[in-house]
């Protein structure tokens, strides 16, 4: 604040301003982890308390439960994943009738509607091995692929028989289902030429012989993506509450279950209907429909969701979120339980923070100390009521279902069948599901286009609709209502999934996240506007969640300033004194202690650290530029941004190198310019110092001084080094070819320094001094250790005048023109 910079004023106010934002930013996030608290589910309590006793019939007094799992695209998101995903829902360890699963197709194809049917098939034997061999985890491809695995089954005997049996019937079924395109484009085709007196010629046909209602492999009027009739199908019903063992091995029963239980949960298909015209809301718009149907046919009072990448990995994970919500301390006013995001396939390094620990692991962790973390997608229970807009018993004197009751049915739509299971919604000690006595009528309604005009769908019912982060959104609107949630962490990991390895799929991923995050902040979900339920803390939380993409501003500018190396040959930045770089090294050496302690405390390693700390900067030199641009046009009543979805690519189970192809890909999109542009400058940056250097023929304490700026050239080098290999393809694969560009580079830049500078006469020899006229008031000074006094005031970096390095030069052509070395008032800057 004392040095300021005349002749650079506007620099000057960016980094007062910008220091200030990294200050009470920093803070701001110190002040949410100050009560972390770690919560472990006891599952041998929770089988005490609920599944000793029969209740009602049933062989467990455990709350009934519904998953959803949504998926649009085969393609983007392959199938052999998605069906991965419901067999090992289908199979975990869970009362076969006390869970039901809902797959949403909101793409309207065939393929998934005949790959869940032989997922359905295939679950039959899959379900009642896994309980058998008490295997972990139970989605097949991951299960196969693992190399060792401890048994805790009880036939170890008939395990190995087992195990290759399950493992060919596997394969078979990869195979089905990857010929299910194939299939039905020739099945379509024969049934067209068949049927001559169909009028469309290009119609989908199914293996009953009836035409597809959803999307056609040849779009036509009504069955193309985005124009479609809802179409909803019970592939497995629900299951008897009393155990069903099942057969002995025989020549048409390879294994044999005669001692396990081969009941299935039920599983339903759900396309909801899509037509022109009509804004459905992507997958928030889905997963309503998904709640909707739910209601009417199990109506469970807890709610899991899953996207299609998605798989249980540890079969525990049910009743894990089950002791959070069941807990007679917090549970009633926990509206949802967070699980953390694993994934499969990252490569070992992580390059491109896919796992994101130091968030889920330290900051998530932070906020379970106060109202709770936020929800973040994919593996997250809900309470049913809590979606629904009820309020929290510590809020609502009454139960949850006299509350309902009160609404009116406006807000959730005309469907009386609906509005009348509300009530039982709250009901989490009902022991069995439902059972299907609703006609088609009443399911087609609720999944129509405009079932929810005028109500509070999308706004105080159900996940919120028109941002990107429709999750961060819908936990927030929780939270505002008074609701707690809980954050669970489990070994093994609950869930895994697929992460985008590739360098610019996962920068569209972050894209997304942080234009969404600012599009909540300047909407009516804005933190500062949420009412007095939110904790103080929990407010704080969701304003650093949502304004973390300002800093691209300063950061941007700080990662640019090296560019002035390159020009006038000098730094507008002032040298720092005596108390400002003690002040700075006790500030960082605290932010950095603080940081390492917050790494211990969070169980992680030095690597996520910094691999949190590398992206965030890829982040804010090419992503976070583009969120706020997309903020700006939104403001302007522009359309924004596109925000395109990340797609996952299939993994073979060949080598390391085969499965991780992806990571060495190079996609360029106009995301990844902004940062090859800080990335360049910084290289220039170090070559033109060499090259000064060099041609200048610093001393030793010029080139001490300089090495002090070109620190942060180096550190910014080190931060984009993820960056950096991405961009360079295959060849990342061997990281000392990147050493030998950035070393050849700056070769470059300092040669080509010291040729242009070798080709101009030297500044102070060639020109007259007296030739300035004797009436312009202008001193002419020489920084180059004239005096401390005016090397001070100067504010010029070390060696720009190259003719002062002869003492008695400088000292002649000062006095002649009566330059007094105590004295500096005014200077100019060489114009070369």
């Amino acid at each position: 604040m004392k040095h300021r910079d005349s002749d650079a004023m506007w620099l000057w106010w960016i980094s007062v301003v910008g220091d200030l934002w990294f200050g009470v930013s920093w803070l701001l996030n110190q002040l949410t982890k100050l009560k972390p608290r770690k919560c472990i589910p006891n599952l041998s309590l929770l089988r005490e308390q609920f599944e000793q006793q029969p209740v009602d019939g049933s062989s467990s007094g455990l709350p009934v439960l519904d998953v959803f799992i949504n998926t649009v695209d085969p393609v983007d998101e392959p199938m052999l994943y998605t069906m991965n995903s419901v067999l090992s829902i289908l199979a975990t360890d869970y009362p076969a009738e006390k869970h039901a699963t809902y797959f949403s197709d909101d793409g309207g194809s065939l393929v998934h509607y005949e790959g869940l049917l032989e997922t359905a098939k295939f679950a039959a034997l899959w379900v009642p091995f896994c309980r058998k061999h008490c295997v972990e985890p139970r989605a097949p491809e991951s299960y196969f692929w693992t190399k060792t695995r401890l048994y805790a089954g009880n036939a170890p005997e008939e395990f190995v028989d087992d195990h290759r049996c399950m493992h060919v019937e596997y394969e078979e079924f990869k195979a089905r289902l990857d010929a299910l395109s194939t299939v039905i484009a020739q099945r379509s085709e024969a049934c067209n030429h068949a049927n001559t007196k169909v009028r469309c010629e290009n119609a989908t046909w199914m293996l009953d012989g009836t035409q597809w209602q959803g999307t056609w492999v040849e779009p036509a009027t009504g069955h193309r993506k985005g124009h479609h009739p809802a179409i909803l199908q019970v592939m497995l019903n629900q299951p008897s509450n009393e155990p069903q063992l099942g057969m002995p091995a025989s020549s048409d029963n390879p294994l044999d279950f005669s001692t396990v239980d081969v009941r299935l949960p039920m599983l339903v298909y759900i396309s909801r209907e899509k037509r022109p015209g009509y804004d459905h809301q992507k997958k928030a718009g889905a997963m309503n429909v998904q709640l909707r149907v739910s209601a009417l046919l199990s109506n469970a009072p807890f709610i899991i969701n899953f996207d299609g990448d998605h798989y249980i990995n540890n079969s525990q994970a049910f009743r894990a979120a089950m002791c959070f919500m069941l807990d007679r301390r917090d549970g009633d006013d926990t509206a949802f339980v967070q699980f953390p995001q694993r994934f499969d396939d990252v490569d070992p390094t992580d390059r491109y923070c896919n796992h994101n620990r130091m968030f889920f692991d330290a900051t998530l962790l932070g906020l379970n100390g106060i109202q709770g973390p936020s929800f973040v997608g994919t593996g997250c229970m809900f309470r049913r009521v809590a979606l629904y807009g009820a309020d929290p018993p510590r809020w609502q004197p009454d139960d949850d279902s006299k509350a309902l009751q009160q609404h009116s049915p406006n807000i959730f739509g005309t469907s009386a069948a609906f509005v009348n299971s509300l009530p039982m919604a709250a009901d989490q000690e009902r022991s069995v599901a439902t059972p299907v006595t609703l006609d088609e009528a009443e399911l087609s309604d609720v999944m129509t286009c405009a079932y929810e005009d005028s109500t509070e769908w999308g706004n105080g019912v159900g996940w919120v609709y028109n941002i990107a982060t429709e999750d961060v959104v819908t936990g927030f609107r929780l939270h505002r209502a008074g609701w707690r949630s809980m954050y669970c962490a489990m070994e093994p990991d609950a869930f895994r999934g697929t992460a985008p390895i590739n360098l610019t799929e996962r920068l569209y991923q972050i894209l997304r996240w942080s234009g969404g995050s600012l599009e909540m902040f300047f909407s009516r979900f804005c933190p500062l506007l949420a009412g007095r339920r939110l904790h103080p803390m929990q407010r704080i939380a969701y304003v650093n969640m949502t304004t973390y993409p300002v800093s691209t501003f300063f950061i941007v500018m700080y990662d640019l300033y090296p560019v002035m190396w390159l020009f006038h040959g000098h730094f507008y930045i002032q040298k720092p004194f005596q108390t400002f770089a003690l002040f700075v090294a006790v500030i960082i050496a605290t932010v950095e202690v603080i940081g390492m302690v917050e790494v211990k405390w969070a169980g992680l390693t030095l690597l996520d650290w910094f691999r949190n700390e590398q992206f965030y900067i890829i982040g804010t030199t090419g992503v976070y530029p583009t969120a706020m641009l997309h903020i700006l046009l939104r403001s302007l009543g522009l359309k924004g941004v596109s925000f395109k979805l990340t797609a996952k690519k299939l993994m073979t189970a060949g080598s390391a190198r085969e499965r991780l192809a992806e990571l060495y890909d190079v996609q360029w999109a106009p995301l990844l310019a902004p940062t090859v542009v800080v990335l360049a400058v910084n290289v220039a940056a170090i070559g033109a110092a060499v090259g000064k250097a060099v041609a200048w023929r610093w001393s030793t304490v010029q080139v001490a001084e300089a090495a002090t700026g070109l620190t942060f050239n180096v550190w910014m080098l080190l931060l984009l080094y993820p960056f950096a290999l991405g961009i360079m393809g295959l060849w990342s694969k061997r990281p000392y070819v990147l050493f030998a560009l950035l070393l050849a580079a700056v070769a470059a830049t300092a040669s080509v320094y010291v040729v242009l500078v070798g080709s101009v006469p030297d500044f102070l020899s060639s020109r007259d001094l007296g030739s300035i006229p004797s009436n312009c008031a202008i001193w002419v000074i020489c920084l180059s250790e004239v005096s401390n006094e005016c090397q001070d005031d100067s504010g010029l970096a070390p060696g720009f005048c190259t003719g002062a390095t002869s003492d008695k030069r400088r000292e002649f052509r000062l006095q002649k023109h009566g330059v007094s070395e105590s004295r500096c008032k005014e200077r100019i800057y060489p114009q070369w």
